[in-house]
């Protein structure tokens, strides 16, 4: 909605005034920290000059009374910019993902996901630690509903290698890739050593896709958090870089065996 009043040329006290609202609440409103109708959506809408259809109508199926998700629960814990990805992710109806140097987050076994965090800096007290082991793996929930997204990782061999906890841990949690690739839904591809130039800083990259594309969103990991991107150009950026690196990984039957290995290498 934000973006749909700048490119109207309009402030959000301006929008405010169409509607008969503040400012503030328009602010909120984009910012989602309020409810809003559908009927003020396609109102707004129709002031914002904005005549694509499926956008509004996409925007409008979000609206309505608030529901409370569960990650709601880690409010207090967790810190707000993590729990938007996680809303995020939920609501998507696909995901692509591509790391270099972690075995991506909704893939993570329990013990793999410990070893991670007890390796943040600075530190981690052990409950903090619990908390967030136990979000990451709720997280993992929408790959086994009934209806779960279509998911496609590309991890390189570097994550694959990288050792977090003992050789047990290790050999656990390639074990689980190889499970868990076995599903319909779920595409893991490699990208060994051997293939050449990767075109990636190293930064784990998600994307989550939307009802229509203006909503997708990607999901940088960095230094000092998840950090979310949903503008336009950078989205067709990650999707160009995406389906570059996953020409340059090995077909999925191949990455499994290839993880097999790896395994029974240990």
């Amino acid at each position: 909605m934000r973006r749909l009043r700048e490119r109207a040329d309009l402030s959000a006290t301006q929008a405010a005034a169409l509607v008969g609202a503040t400012q503030s609440r328009v602010s909120n409103i984009e910012a989602g920290r309020y409810g809003v109708s559908a009927d003020r959506v396609r109102t707004l809408a129709r002031h914002y000059d904005c005549t694509d259809e499926p956008l509004i109508e996409a925007l409008a199926a979000l609206t309505g009374e608030r529901r409370r998700g569960w990650w709601e629960e880690y409010r207090d814990v967790l810190s707000p910019r993590m729990l938007d990805l996680t809303e995020v992710e939920h609501h998507a109806t696909a995901v692509r993902v591509a790391h270099v140097i972690n075995i991506p987050g909704l893939l993570q076994t329990p013990d793999h996901a410990r070893a991670l965090f007890s390796q943040t800096v600075p530190p981690l007290k052990p409950h903090e630690i619990e908390h967030r082991v136990s979000h990451r793996i709720k997280r993992q929930e929408i790959l086994h509903r009934e209806q779960p997204p279509p998911y496609t990782a590309v991890i390189h061999e570097a994550a694959l290698r990288m050792r977090f906890g003992d050789r047990a841990t290790v050999r656990a949690q390639l074990h689980h890739l190889t499970e868990v690739s076995e599903l319909e839904h779920i595409t893991i591809a490699v990208v060994p050593f051997d293939s050449g130039p990767f075109h990636t800083s190293g930064q784990g990259i998600d994307y989550f896709h939307g009802t229509v594309r203006q909503l997708d969103t990607v999901q940088l990991d960095t230094d000092h958090g998840a950090e979310l991107i949903d503008s336009p150009a950078q989205l067709d950026r990650y999707r160009l870089i995406l389906g570059r690196v996953e020409q340059a990984a090995i077909p999925p039957a191949k990455s499994r065996d290839f993880i097999a290995q790896l395994a029974q290498d240990l």
